[in-house]
């Protein structure tokens, strides 16, 4: 339930039009980070309580896949609150109304998505539940609702994921001739189709590669994005 409940909360920070959403937070990115967090631990509760070993090895892969790349979820926002001044994602969407963020931001566009995808535990970052490998991870010894309730929170993820895409990068909302809700619900969907074309095309690749990938790629194009973000902003200030 911690993992259905967690992405189901994240989603509700998430404005869907200018009048729609749940809750208008100041601090919307951080309460993200904090509910992705928070994730972390149903899988390593599951893995533990499960009492088998390839359940066990299941659940530590996905905690050190998912807490390294939230670091780099975390960097990658950061150029985002800084052009718009705010923590608040409505504050970031009116930010983008004459040009969207993933311009501006597209390293930390194409960071965010990646970490994004392995955060979710989506191929090819599937690590945690390597049929071939873990006899399908920390999910080995569950079955019926408690089964569905893991997916059903990876799916959720997926959602949330896409309309952050959406919202942080994609001018939310903003769109010609279209109803707002339409915008939202057109950008949202074709990066949720996003996620399955990548998981027909990609090949999985090994758990030391995608650890080395993140600490080796992604952290230096973050913090360097990070800084050519904050250098513009002292120069036109």
């Amino acid at each position: 339930q911690i993992a259905f409940t967690s992405m189901l909360i994240a989603f509700a920070i998430v404005p869907i039009t200018p009048t729609w959403g749940v809750a208008d937070l100041n601090i919307g990115i951080l309460f993200f980070l904090m509910m992705a967090g928070l994730a972390v631990y149903a899988v390593l509760f599951a893995g533990w309580a499960s009492n088998n070993k390839y359940s066990l090895l299941g659940a530590v892969r996905a905690s050190a896949q998912t807490v390294s790349y939230e670091v780099f979820i975390g960097l990658s926002l950061m150029g985002v609150v800084a052009q718009a001044g705010s923590f608040n994602m409505r504050d970031i969407v009116d930010s983008q109304e004459h040009l969207w963020n993933v311009i501006p931001q597209f390293f930390g566009f194409i960071t965010f998505a990646i970490a994004g995808v392995a955060v979710c535990h989506r191929h090819p970052f599937d690590q945690p539940e390597a049929e071939q490998e873990l006899a399908d991870g920390y999910h080995i010894e569950y079955s019926g609702m408690k089964f569905g309730l893991f997916f059903v929170g990876e799916y959720i993820g997926i959602v949330t994921v896409s309309a952050l895409m959406v919202t942080l990068f994609f001018g939310g909302w903003h769109g010609p001739f279209l109803p707002p809700f339409v915008w939202f619900a057109l950008k949202t969907g074709f990066f949720m189709m996003m996620f399955i074309l990548i998981r027909a095309s990609l090949p999985r690749p090994r758990y030391d590669q995608v650890m080395a990938f993140g600490w080796k790629v992604c952290l230096p194009i973050t913090l360097l994005n990070l800084l050519a973000t904050a250098a513009v902003i002292l120069y036109n200030a």
